[in-house]
């Protein structure tokens, strides 16, 4: 029998639509209590099976109509019962045995028992083919339905296709294939043409095109070569690569992805809850309110009988069905997440998808989110007769254990094997630079703040591009200059946002004239320069006020780890996943798996679709029920006129939320 999945859900008014691996058959009835019935998962749902029982008793139901008089005309009218009550039953079993169960299970007050209540009235009342109507077109809707579903779960479903199931382990030479859990951090694996890249790491031999778009959703393909990183969920193209292995499966790219989709439907908008409450009284208000239209017109209004308003009571039940509903709500933010997740763009919840369409301003971070972060030595000014290989080579000793952007620059431009056996006492010193012993001489390396901290005497304060000063036991001993190029998509990212009526800012650690040349060049609306990690969060926060004055919100999008802060304190945190670190991914509500900032306005736009088609469906829904329900307690609208109205509005608002699926922007 085909089962429904806005049934199942609205058997405990909690409807879920878990994405995939945890997808199986009958697992939306379990959720309910239902012991069978089929999934409205892609690999289970079967079309041609499920259309069986409601072809066969489709039949039934036309033999019954065209030949109702002849039917009902025989003794006792046993025809009718012969053709239409088999019909009945053949399209309303899951129905009927869910709402026995249910009722057995203290959950009286659901859409089974609507249904249920409505039929058997009908039948009592000898309006079979009406009964047996409003059964099988509700069935046709749920078989709809589930299609819908099934659709919207491949569109997440793809990601899982991506997961590597095997890792060519390569050891003393021996290739053998292992389950990528077991490879460890600096195992060196294989991957041969046609492959998916089955962990994170660094390639050490080999040249290839890569396929990115499981992973980033771009179809440009990408050329990797000794040197250059890959990550878990790339499809190895050309040449045979080998690489070793930087991150355990757990934290790879494509581990994290299918944890961030797996858990993006816990956190629910406030639209789904919203519905999921209103299900809840919603559905035995209109029990009762059905039995009064039953009972009391005929003892209060003159002329009035039992079988008509008894009948218009049953109209009722039928059109207040909230299958549209509950399943077209969540199924729309559902494919908005799905949507997102195909371009890249990874949303941890419905409820972000919320928070996105309500702001006005985003903040970026500077270096790494609208630059490139990789930084090019472009000048190095010497003071104090020091020459230009010992000034770098000074700045690459005393930079040799920073991770900073700038410290590896300096690291390449010096291009040598760094002796740091005279570096002593390392301190770094957060939103300055760095304090060291090299080879008994106290060196301090940092930006211009550092040097009026400590007093430095200096030529120069504001210098175009980011510097490095150094300074030797209390003597200023010159600078690197040091470039840093905005991403090719920064300033389209900025005027997208615009368009959108958004206004933007960033916050940087970097000096007062790098963040102003960077703010003319892309537009930015404001920006803040020379900031500590913690300055950020207080900036951040005068955002928020301003936001919070038009009832708006802030996004914040960086990718170091002294972002996860600000970040967190957001309104909606975006990391930029690709090359972005653990802590700001971890704490982030969404992930941009690309890097570009473009992605920002795309993920803001996806979020406003969602929300529209989702409103959208609630005012249709309700409004196209209210008008019904008074037709049919006037007697205008009868039961045909209502399972046509219930299905055809469950129907055309999951298809209003499928154009999500489809197309997100």
């Amino acid at each position: 029998m085909a089962d429904s999945h806005s049934r199942s859900c609205c058997d405990s008014h909690e409807t879920t639509i878990d994405p995939p691996p945890k997808i199986q058959a009958g697992s939306h009835n379990d959720c309910c209590g239902s012991d069978h019935g089929h999934s409205h998962d892609s690999a289970e749902f079967n079309l041609r099976k499920e259309m069986t029982p409601i072809v066969i008793a489709a039949i039934l139901f036309l033999i019954g109509l065209i030949f109702n008089e002849a039917l009902h005309n025989t003794p006792f009218a046993i025809a009718e019962y012969a053709v239409l009550i088999p019909a009945y039953l053949i399209s309303g079993w899951t129905v009927l045995t869910t709402a026995g169960r249910n009722i057995l299970r203290g959950r009286i007050f659901d859409e089974n028992f609507l249904m249920t209540i409505a039929t058997l009235g009908a039948i009592a009342i000898h309006e079979i083919p009406e009964a047996v109507a409003v059964m099988l077109f509700f069935q046709v809707g749920e078989l709809f339905q589930g299609y819908s579903v099934g659709r919207s779960r491949r569109s997440i479903k793809a990601l899982i296709e991506i997961r590597p199931d095997t890792a060519n382990l390569s050891v003393n030479g021996d290739i053998r294939a292992v389950a990528p859990e077991t490879v460890k951090v600096g195992d060196v694996i294989v991957v041969r043409p046609g492959e998916k890249v089955p962990l994170d790491g660094d390639i050490l031999e080999g040249k290839s095109l890569v396929d990115t778009s499981a992973l980033t959703g771009e179809s440009v393909p990408r050329t990797v070569a000794s040197g250059e990183k890959v990550l878990a969920g790339m499809i190895n193209q050309s040449g045979m690569l080998t690489v070793q292995v930087s991150k355990p499966f757990g934290e790879s790219s494509i581990a994290r992805i299918l944890e961030l989709v797996e858990n993006a439907s816990s956190k629910k908008a406030d639209t789904e809850k919203f519905i999921t409450r209103f299900a809840r009284y919603y559905t035995p208000v209109v029990v009762f309110l059905s039995l009064a239209v039953a009972i009391l017109p005929p003892l209060f209004i003159e002329g009035a009988t039992q079988a008509q308003w008894t009948y218009r009571a049953l109209v009722l039940l039928v059109i207040s069905c909230p299958c549209g509903l509950v399943i077209s709500i969540p199924l729309g933010y559902f494919g908005g997440v799905g949507g997102a997740a195909k371009r890249g763009i990874l949303v941890k919840g419905s409820t972000y998808l919320d928070t996105l369409a309500q702001v006005k301003t985003v903040v970026f971070d500077k270096t790494g989110t609208l630059t490139q972060g990789d930084f090019r030595v472009t000048n190095v000014v010497t003071h104090n007769g020091l020459k230009k290989h010992q000034l770098l080579e000074l700045a690459a000793q005393v930079e040799s254990q920073s991770n900073h952007p700038v410290a590896q620059s300096i690291r390449q431009a010096y291009g040598q094997t760094i002796d740091t056996s005279g570096v002593q006492d390392y301190e770094e010193i957060a939103g300055h630079g760095i304090r060291a012993t090299v080879n008994g001489r106290a060196v301090l390396a940092g930006n211009d703040r550092l040097l009026h901290r400590e007093a430095i005497p200096h030529d120069v304060c504001v210098v175009d591009g980011t510097v490095a000063h150094l300074a030797v036991d209390g003597e200023y001993s010159g600078r690197i200059i040091i470039a840093d190029e905005l991403k090719d998509d920064a300033v389209e990212a900025i005027r997208a946002l615009h368009a959108q009526g958004i206004a933007t800012a960033m916050l940087t650690g970097d000096s007062q004239s790098v963040a102003d040349s960077i703010a003319k060049e892309l537009g930015l609306d404001q920006y803040r320069a020379e900031l500590l990690p913690e300055d950020k969060v207080e900036a951040l926060e005068g955002f928020l006020h301003q936001a919070k004055q038009i009832n708006g919100k802030v996004a914040f999008v960086g990718d170091g780890i002294n972002d996860a802060p600000v970040i967190a304190r957001a309104d909606v945190g975006i990391a930029m996943g690709g090359l972005g670190s653990d802590a700001a991914i971890e704490t982030a509500d969404v992930v941009i798996m690309t890097d570009a900032p473009s992605k920002v306005a795309e993920a803001i736009q996806i979020a406003h679709k969602t929300r529209r088609v989702v409103w959208q469906n609630i005012i249709f829904a309700m409004v196209a029920k209210a008008v019904f329900i008074v037709l049919g307690t006037l007697g205008i609208a009868t039961l045909w006129e209502a399972v046509f109205a219930d299905v055809g509005v469950a129907l055309l608002a999951i298809l209003n939320a499928g154009r999500i699926i489809r197309n997100p922007q």
